[in-house]
């Protein structure tokens, strides 16, 4: 490539690096993500700096000149600044070595051949020259261009020592390979194979393994993460239960579908219709239980009983082992969970208002969710079965647009709260006051009344007849 133009050192902060590493008789280079993602021609607005020197007093000088505010990371050599809408992070060179039990080097001083030795791949590994002798020369010792131009991830080093070492890595080829479409060269699947096990025993923590893949989630084709987890024997270390999903059974010729392949092609679906990670993740554990609730029921064939609300009961255990957020968020995906099959059924048979209401109350706001994620669960090679399946759905899109107009049954709370029963009948909290509640809401959610106080004043009079509750001799109204 003609480097002639300097198009790849554009920005005024490079030439004032260089001058001011000049004035401090230091050698600093531009080096990883920037590099990469110009040969890739994406934007990048994280610029990496290295110096044969400190690079806290580069950083400290460019701070002072560019009026910004300085971050300085004594313990790991790094100061960070933002300017013009750009993040600069300067380090100074190093070279490490590792002990078998952290991911946490020790780090030296080193060159800027050393410090690219240490970076996890090739394409990570080119660097800029910021020096007056060869200002924006491409130092690109391991032929990272090359396997940009092959979509290929390589490591500097020997993969058995970069995985070994760092075994975060391997987490970080997948997500790179899923996120570029490139593959990871055979040597280096190889070693990852080997040291897999450098994954467990607390080597990585599980927020850094999570963090990669909410990466991985993200991707516009996240199944190419998965599928690769799986071949490289890590997704049986890091997500079990998903690993657990994989094969086929048969009796006689009676055979059920790979539920691993199934739950890939909905997340797939999924990430074509929305970037909401959560829905995502919901998309890859809806059919978590089905391996534990699997059964083979003679003149029915293969069943699944019951799998949605075992699902449901897993995801605290699950999130919990990921470290992801045990919050609304977790509840959003259990609910998810539990509720993916009842839009199916309502999509299998007449559909009764009864019915349409339960599941807006119990979907709430999340129905528009849980409705894309059922249209994704469509996964048949038959084009006919898809288009019925997708126009029944229609129709309860329909329905549900329909009742919610006419009941405002979203995210509903009964008129009559527990509150006003009490104070009507000079009750205390008691067993009561509960089921008159619940009444209430049963009948609003058959049909039986409106979703109107006066309606459900009137109702809950009868009810607290019926259990010979007799009003306050003032009662509210």
């Amino acid at each position: 490539m003609d480097f002639t133009t300097l198009e790849h050192l554009q920005l005024p902060v490079f030439k004032q690096i260089s001058r001011i590493a000049q004035a401090q008789g230091v050698r600093a280079f531009v080096i990883g993500g920037y590099v990469r993602d110009f040969f890739l021609r994406r934007p990048s607005k994280d610029i990496d700096v290295v110096v044969e020197g400190s690079g806290i007093a580069l950083a400290e000088a460019l701070a002072k000149e560019l009026h910004a505010k300085l971050s300085v990371f004594k313990n790991f050599g790094t100061a960070m600044l933002r300017h013009g809408g750009v993040e600069v992070e300067l380090v100074g060179a190093r070279k490490e070595s590792y002990r078998a039990s952290s991911r946490k080097p020790v780090v030296e001083n080193g060159t800027l051949r050393e410090d690219q030795e240490r970076r996890d791949f090739t394409i990570n590994a080119m660097a800029f020259s910021l020096n007056p002798d060869g200002y924006g020369e491409l130092v690109d010792p391991f032929g990272g261009v090359q396997d940009l131009h092959d979509k290929r991830l390589r490591t500097p080093l020997d993969p058995d020592v970069t995985y070994s070492d760092d075994p975060l890595r391997m987490m970080r080829a997948v997500r790179f390979a899923a996120q570029l479409g490139f593959e990871i060269d055979n040597r280096s699947k190889e070693a990852i194979r080997r040291n897999r096990q450098r994954m467990l025993g607390g080597v990585v923590s599980a927020e850094r393994i999570t963090d990669e893949l909410n990466k991985i989630m993200a991707c516009p084709k996240p199944s190419a993460g998965f599928f690769l987890l799986d071949e490289l024997e890590l997704l049986e270390l890091i997500l079990p239960q998903v690993h657990r999903l994989k094969g086929v059974d048969a009796v006689g010729k009676r055979q059920h579908k790979d539920n691993f392949l199934h739950t890939l092609q909905v997340l797939d679906n999924v990430a074509k219709k929305s970037d909401n990670l959560w829905l995502r993740w919901a998309a890859l554990l809806h059919d978590i239980a089905k391996p534990q609730t699997k059964r083979y029921e003679e003149g029915h064939g293969w069943t699944f009983h019951g799998h949605e609300f075992i699902g449901a009961k897993m995801m605290p255990k699950i999130f919990q082992a990921l470290k992801l957020p045990l919050n609304e968020k977790m509840r959003y995906v259990q609910k998810l969970v539990e509720l993916h099959l009842r839009p199916i059924v309502l999509s299998q048979e007449e559909v009764t208002d009864s019915a349409v209401r339960r599941l807006l109350f119990d979907a709430g706001d999340d129905i528009d969710d849980l409705m894309l994620l059922c249209e994704a669960d469509i996964t048949s090679k038959n084009e006919s079965t898809v288009k019925r399946h997708l126009q029944n759905f229609a129709l309860v899109r329909q329905k549900l647009k329909d009742i919610e107009e006419k009941d405002r049954i979203r995210s509903f709370q009964p008129p009559i709260s527990g509150e006003i029963i009490m104070s009507t009948y000079s009750l205390p909290p008691c067993r009561q006051v509960g089921i008159i509640k619940e009444a209430i809401k049963e009948a609003i959610l058959d049909g039986i009344i409106r979703n109107d106080y006066d309606e459900a004043y009137r109702y809950m009079q009868e009810k607290a007849k019926e259990l010979n509750i007799l009003a306050a001799l003032t009662p509210s109204s």
